[in-house]
Order: C-alpha cells, then structure tokens, then sequence
C-alpha cells in the first residue's frame, strides 16, 4: 500500500464549525436551504442515515448535504415524499455538478428514490482504496488525510425515530462537515500516483449500473443454511422466510426482527423430530438461542408455514441446489476440472503480484468473479473485450487480460497457498 506521511494525533471533531443546524421539515425551510445551496461553490457533499435493522425498508431517514458557501443542511426526507418538488428541484441542482458520496453504492439507492439522480460522482471510500490506502472508513480516512477524528456512536441507532435527537443530528452533521475537503485530499492522492483517470471510470460505472436483478431463492441465503442438507428441511425454511418476508414489508420492519434466520434454520432441523403444533413446542426450539418475546407474537404463522411445508408432496421440496448457471465451487475444480483449475492458479498469484506492484486491492483491480468466469469459459476471441463485456473497467480490462491470456496457457496448476475461502453464491 502507498506510503502515507506519518500525522500528529488526530484532534477529535465534536461538532459542526458553524453548530448543528435546525432538521429541515417544511417546504419553507426546505426552499431556503435549496437558495442558500445554489449560492454556493463547488461539489456537493452528501451523507443518508437508514434505519437498517429497524425497518423493513432502505428509505432515508435523514439526508445531510454541505457545500462550500452554501451551507450544511439536514433534511428530514418523511414529510416530503419521493419526487417532492422541493426534491425535484434539489435535484436540479446538483445535475451539473458533483456529489460526494462516501461508500456511495450504500447511500445511492436511497437518494434515488427520493429523486436525486446524481450525474458526477466522487467516492471517498472507493477512491481510497484505488490509491492504495489501507483503511478506507470515512473515521480512518479522516484520520490518516486530515488528522480529525470522528466519533461514530450513533452509526446503528434506529434513524426512524422522531423527533431525532441532537446527539443523533450533531454526528449525522459530522459526516458531512469535512468532506469536501476530504475528497480533495483523495484526490491528489489519486493524481499523485497517477490513478485518478481509473477512479472516474470506476466512478462513472457506479452512475450508470443499472439496478441489480432480484436475487433467485433469496431464502437460501439464509444463515445456517449450510447445515441443512435435506429438501424437507429447505422446504420449512423457505415457507417460513417468505412468510416473514411478506409480514416484515407489510409492517417495514427488519426480518430478523421478527424472527432471526438462526432461527429458521433450528424450527427446520427440528421440524422432524417431533410435532410442532403449538406455541410452547417452538418455544422448547428456540430457547437455547436466547428467545426472545417477539418471535413468538407470530407463532401461528410460523406454525402454519411448518404443517404445510410437512404436508407438502415431495415433488414440491426445492431442488437441493437452485438452477443455475453459475460456477461449480472452486473447492472441487482441483479434481473435477483440472484444466482449468491450472489456470485460474497462475491468474490468481500473478494478479496478486500485479495488484501489490500497483498499491491496489485485488478485488478493485479486477473482480475475481471475472477472473474465475474468464478461466471457467475462455472467451474464442480476445480476453480484454470478454472482460469489457463482462462490465469490467477500461483501466483493469488493460492490466488484467495480458495476465489472464497468459494464465490462460498453463495446463500445470501452479502450487501455493490457497486464498482464504471464497463465498459462492448459493442461488
């Protein structure tokens, strides 16, 4: 990783220079920040609080909005609603002109939805891990460019609440309050050693990724999942995730709220060893996890989904793996598939060597989705359009199909240490 000059003692930033100012909750309000914004300069710098693991929903709670001249802003987005005019005309705003995210990907779904579309994108987190930096926390960032730190206490509250707490809005105005100037320092970084056209290109593709597909089984996410082995089981499992599921949406609150997937997984091992008929049966079951009051407030429907997954033929159990078209594990291709095990061997470590020279994680060089993908299936042509296609980046398209091609001619694995295990999609 690059070299960063060693800092004094990071000072602690309590609160915002000019204070916390007052949550923005009517259209008056609103219409001044949004003129006060237009009289500044320069990027937007953006933050959203969620309420994960609280609510169903990824909706923003609170959006925090700085700019040079024009103020810091917390907008409270519940009184307005998507695609408010006040929304609509922040949007405006912001068309030709860049936003700041941190950790973008997490907060532009909620943003979108409220209808802000940014064009011009600047990632703090995704920007520090091109140039090479170690800890890309928006905390550890700030510590290592600008020797602040932040306090994040406040980072898993439930943001839903109303009124929110001036604690709560003081480090919600934290987030926002040195970003701009963060960026700034990311980015000489990234000018520095010479990376900052592969940024924009990694930037760029954030704006324009569509949104992604529905996920096929989601229930077979479920943790412990990979304890179970038996379709009777799954089937237990899948009718009570989509009961829940269905309950959860229905009232926006956290799935595992309701009922944590620890246990789904014990009533579905269980669901055979004996009758599971009443409340106090799935208590027995579920004692041992720390039970907790509210995952029995639904037991009749937990109970229901359990007799009609027992009563079910077994031409209706899921399939024991979902139809897919996705790789075999990479545990097994060793044995199953060795020609191109081989391969993906010389890939993997030549990559590594390529990513380390660069001051760069691998994962953001190039996706080894691709790399396994490019080693399963070789393209017939060339390997930098195969790659191009498969949405990699210009700029890592150019460092890895060289290597890859090359790899690509090796029927002998390469013998060194095996990576830490990967996490194969189980849908």
């Amino acid at each position: 990783m690059s070299e960063v000059e060693e800092l004094p003692t990071a000072i602690p930033l309590l609160h915002p220079a000019e204070g916390v100012p007052a949550i923005i909750d009517t259209e008056e309000a609103f219409d001044a920040a949004l003129a006060q914004l237009a009289s500044g300069t320069g990027p937007y710098a953006f933050d959203a609080e969620r309420a994960s693991g609280y609510k169903y929903s990824a909706r923003a709670y609170l959006i925090q909005i700085k700019r040079t001249g024009g103020g810091l802003h917390l907008i409270d987005p519940i009184p307005f609603g998507p695609g408010h005019r006040c929304f609509v005309a922040l949007n405006a705003l912001i068309q030709d002109v860049e936003v700041i995210l941190h950790a973008s990907t997490q907060d532009l779904p909620c943003l979108r939805e409220v209808g802000i579309f940014p064009n011009i994108l600047f990632d703090t987190e995704l920007g520090g891990r091109i140039a090479g930096l170690p800890r890309v926390g928006l905390g550890p960032l700030l510590e290592t460019l600008m020797s602040v730190s932040l306090a994040k206490e406040h980072s898993a509250v439930d943001w839903s609440t109303r009124p929110l707490p001036h604690d709560w809005l003081n480090y919600a105005a934290l987030d926002v309050e040195l970003l701009v100037e963060l960026r700034d320092k990311v980015y000489q970084l990234l000018v520095d050693a010479k990376k900052s056209k592969w940024a924009e290109e990694d930037f760029a593709s954030i704006i324009a990724a569509p949104p992604a597909p529905p996920r096929v089984d989601p229930w077979r996410r479920t943790s412990g999942m990979h304890k179970v082995k038996k379709r009777n089981h799954m089937a237990v499992i899948r009718e009570i995730w989509q009961a829940r599921n269905e309950l959860a949406q229905e009232l926006d609150v956290s799935p595992s709220r309701l009922l944590s997937d620890l246990a789904i997984t014990e009533i579905a091992l269980a669901s055979d060893k004996g009758p599971i008929t009443n409340r106090k049966h799935l208590e027995k079951i579920l004692r041992p996890l720390g039970l907790r009051a509210r995952w029995l407030e639904n037991a009749a429907t937990w109970i229901s989904c359990i007799t009609d997954a027992i009563a079910m033929p077994e031409d209706q159990w899921p399939e024991a793996r979902s139809k897919t078209d996705a790789m075999p594990p990479i545990k097994i291709w060793r044995e199953r598939f060795p020609e191109k095990y081989a391969p993906l061997t010389h890939a993997r470590f030549n990559l590594q060597v390529r990513a380390e020279e660069l001051s760069i994680p691998l994962e953001n060089m190039i996706s080894p989705e691709l790399v396994r993908r490019i080693c399963w299936q070789p393209p017939t042509s060339s390997v930098h359009e195969a790659l191009l296609a498969m949405g990699a980046r210009r700029w890592q398209a150019e460092i890895a199909s060289p290597i890859l091609e090359l790899a690509l001619t090796e029927t002998e694995p390469l013998e060194v240490a095996e990576p830490e295990a990967e996490v194969t999609p189980t849908e």
